[in-house]
């Protein structure tokens, strides 16, 4: 990708927090549609051209020239739309929207799944599929998917703090850094509830999805502390540190790496996994069980794990691709912030945000709202 042309952040609009609309998610209650679907609409599909490709996806996720190659290969548009949050893309399907193609994160793909809302897939369809499963074995049975028999990994990424070496020097490698005197008026949160409860919940030596009462107190309490010294909450971590609005903030890997097409000077800038703990997460491909047009989906699918798409894919959005060959790539391009890197290892610590029942959800965003509110 050339410098010129840096694509915003991939999360700049999120607005997080659970709203009620997928509640009990764990067993997909609360998520179900007034007729289930049968068999036939949730079976797999071979994959062939059977009308345009209508796309649900975050703002710019893509590399354009990729949608370019899709359609001039295959004769099909891509119709696309857009969402700003993961509970903005299922209100959308709640109200029977249809779409070929979503990009839901680990768990809200658990939820999907559980409620019988996505097609199966059949891995032999996808003959590039073999680059993450013979690979990457984590990704051939999650646990937010077993088997990913509804589901292939789009993307890989974990959450850390981004900071401005030219202003506050360098840190200590702890989430309390975001405590720093040095930093106060100047440090941001991200404005999404799991990743701030979970980075609370780090601090203290706590699960990162606990939803008990007397851990959720302990988390507010914290960081409430933190409140005097925030400037605000805000997922546009690329472009507050670009600005100067954040000295430090808490960013997601991808985000941070892909702010190095803009900076000029990438050594004014640093990223940090602190030694807590960091959140990990995964971002998928998935079939609604209402796809019109779930072969050409398939396709779709297939065609992004080309190698040569991966590496265009991975030099425009800045997210690490667990697909076997493109590591080299994302290596290259986060040289300068090499806590980017997502390895086997870490997917298997088991810091991935998990659903709770509606009990442990209602108490996260109660929690939540306390922190907002200050």
């Amino acid at each position: 990708m050339s410098p010129e042309v840096p694509p915003p952040t991939r999360r700049a609009m999120l607005r997080a927090g659970a709203c009620g609309l997928l509640g009990a998610a764990a067993g997909g209650c609360g998520f179900m549609p007034a007729r289930m679907p049968d068999a036939k609409q949730l079976a797999p599909v071979p994959a062939r051209v059977d009308g345009d490709l209508v796309y649900f996806n975050w703002a710019d996720y893509v590399d354009p020239a990729v949608f370019k190659g899709f359609e001039k290969e295959y004769g099909v548009r891509v119709v696309q739309s857009n969402f700003d949050s993961m509970e903005g893309m299922v209100a959308k399907l709640n109200a029977g929207n249809r779409y070929d193609v979503i990009f839901p994160s680990a768990k809200w793909a658990q939820r999907l799944a559980h409620a019988g809302r996505l097609h199966r897939i059949d891995h032999s369809q996808l003959p590039n599929a073999h680059a993450i499963f013979g690979t990457y074995t984590y990704f051939a049975d999650p646990w937010y998917d077993p088997g990913s028999a509804h589901t292939v990994p789009f993307t890989a990424y974990k959450t850390g703090i981004g900071w401005r070496r030219d202003r506050i020097g360098e840190l200590a490698g702890s989430w309390r850094d975001l405590w720093s005197d040095k930093a106060r008026g100047k440090v941001f949160l991200l404005d999404d509830r799991d990743e701030v409860l979970g980075m609370g919940a780090l601090e203290l030596g706590l699960n990162v999805s606990t939803g008990d009462p007397g851990d959720l107190d302990r988390i507010t309490s914290l960081l409430s502390t933190l409140r005097p010294r925030l400037r605000g909450f805000s997922s546009d971590s690329y472009n507050n540190l670009l600005n100067g609005n954040a000295v430090i903030t808490q960013a997601w890997s991808g985000d941070m790496a892909a702010m190095l097409n803009q900076a000029k000077d990438p050594s004014v800038f640093g990223f940090a996994a602190p030694k807590e703990g960091t959140p990990i997460n995964s971002d998928c491909y998935a079939i609604p069980w209402n796809a019109p047009h779930p072969g050409t989906a398939m396709l779709f699918i297939d065609y992004m794990l080309r190698p040569e798409n991966v590496k265009k894919n991975i030099e425009y959005i800045g997210y690490p691709m667990p697909v076997a060959g493109s590591e080299k790539t994302y290596a290259e391009l986060v040289k300068p912030f090499p806590e980017c890197l997502v390895t086997e290892e870490e997917l298997k610590g088991d810091l991935f945000f998990r659903n709770g029942s509606r009990t442990a959800e209602d108490a996260r965003d109660t929690a939540w709202t306390h922190v907002k509110a200050g």
